[in-house]
């Protein structure tokens, strides 16, 4: 099994993948468009050029990322050499998603191989055309008891689940995430959970109305709001609302058109009972625009709806979907007070020329990642950890961060023989007094 040991081979490896995804990029983007009408643009920006990236970065570090890493020794240990050594897990179960199938799929098993594990990926099977072409790159470049796809729905999921995996991760909903973490725990295994959750959007009174409507517009409606990072609600201040729903509308017109069902750049929503849950949402709801569907093509245009009620279905879910809630609040208290009614977010935004108040409202909040003046682009930065907390996950990977998330750190106490220091051996006698001396001042 020289994946486990040999770095020249698990880069030869992924050269391999880089090379066959180059070669499948187009095929990879006729899969996404035939599984929900992904648009050419987002689907290169967002999946194929995002894992052509991670490859490149990982195959110019990983090198660097695998050596020993020295650190100072304890004066306890004297004379030593203390070291960690980057060790795989082993067996790694990656479940991917279908709102960034390739991407969410591809991105894990990179660094997993990197770290040196073995790795069956199990894809969506809500993108099946997707699915295929995965399974088809895998196959081509990798022997299957290194990498192996398995497809497949919830009870091939649940058979996986139900075996002894080293590393298990999950990109997904809260709700199948308990049931990931559920199963790990039968056997002790270690998880990264991708959740999501309701991330708020506040635009403050001292903002650029309309750039800040134009990057909402952009972060909200990419892949029709099926990003676990969207928007889900925006908090706006009461002074710029009617502002900022116009300047909504004007940027969505920009993007999609006056009819966004005839839009080349505007994805469909993935299958009949999601859409179905996303009408439902805008029942006895003021829809101040958009909210055209067409349920035989899974369509649901760009919606603003206005001041819903708190314990409505759509601000007591999470959205993942075109729907985009607009709050007013009067006092900055108010942004604290509904904010706190919900788990931890995935994703936080804040809108503001007052750096100072946008900096300090993002540190008063827990959350995964976030923007100040922007939506979503944090993600695209391989230095910045993405992950969750509570709620919305676990654990956090991009760049670095993912060979480290598949490697377990082995800490090593390599001890000198040629001198021996009697301080810790027994009879003990005075030597307490010299013990705590060194201890405090080390």
């Amino acid at each position: 099994m020289k994946y486990k040991t040999n770095i020249k081979y698990r880069k030869d490896k992924l050269q391999d993948l880089l090379k066959s995804v180059l070669e499948h990029e187009d095929a990879i983007i006729e899969a996404l468009y035939a599984d929900f009408k992904k648009p050419k643009f987002e689907a290169v920006a967002t999946e194929t050029s995002y894992v052509i990236s991670e490859l490149k970065h990982t195959l110019k570090n990983l090198s660097k990322w695998a050596k020993p890493e020295y650190v100072l020794p304890s004066l306890f240990n004297f004379p030593s050499t203390d070291y960690i050594l980057k060790e795989p897990y082993g067996k790694i179960l990656i479940i991917a998603p279908w709102n960034y199938p390739f991407q969410l799929a591809l991105c894990p098993l990179i660094a997993a191989v990197a770290a040196g594990n073995s790795v069956v990926v199990k894809p969506s099977e809500l993108t099946p055309a997707t699915s295929a072409i995965i399974s088809k790159i895998i196959t081509e470049v990798f022997d299957e008891n290194h990498v192996q796809v398995i497809e497949g729905g919830v009870i091939v999921s649940q058979e996986l689940l139900a075996q002894r995996w080293d590393y298990i991760f999950f990109t997904g909903s809260v709700a199948v995430g308990k049931v990931v973490a559920k199963a790990a725990a039968n056997f002790m295994t270690p998880t990264t959970l991708e959740l999501g959750g309701k991330n708020p959007c506040i635009v403050g009174e001292n903002c650029n109305i309309q750039l800040t409507a134009k990057r909402i517009v952009w972060g909200k409606f990419l892949n029709a709001g099926q990003t676990c990072i969207a928007p889900d609600y925006i908090l706006v201040d009461s002074e710029n609302k009617s502002k900022l729903i116009k300047a909504l509308e004007e940027e969505i017109i920009l993007a999609y058109g006056e009819s966004p069902e005839t839009s080349q750049d505007y994805p469909r929503i993935i299958n009949e009972k999601n859409w179905l849950r996303l009408t439902h949402f805008l029942e006895n709801q003021t829809i101040i625009y958009g909210g055209q569907r067409n349920p035989l093509t899974n369509f649901l245009a760009p919606t603003l709806i206005d001041e819903p009620k708190l314990d409505s279905l759509v601000m007591q879910e999470e959205i993942f979907g075109p729907i985009l809630p607009i709050i007013s609040y009067e006092k900055e208290e108010s942004i604290e007070e509904l904010v706190s009614k919900y788990e931890k977010p995935l994703a936080f935004y804040v809108f503001s020329n007052d750096i100072k108040w946008a900096r300090k409202t993002v540190q008063k909040h827990a959350f995964g990642g976030g923007c100040i003046n922007d939506t979503i682009v944090h993600f695209s930065n391989h230095r910045l950890p993405f992950g969750g907390v509570g709620h919305s996950g676990s654990g956090a990977y991009h760049g670095k961060l993912s060979f480290d998330t598949f490697s377990h750190k082995k800490a090593i106490v390599q001890k000198a023989t040629w001198l021996d220091l009697p301080m810790r051996y027994a009879p003990y006698k005075d030597k307490i007094k010299y013990l705590q001396k060194i201890l405090n001042w080390w």
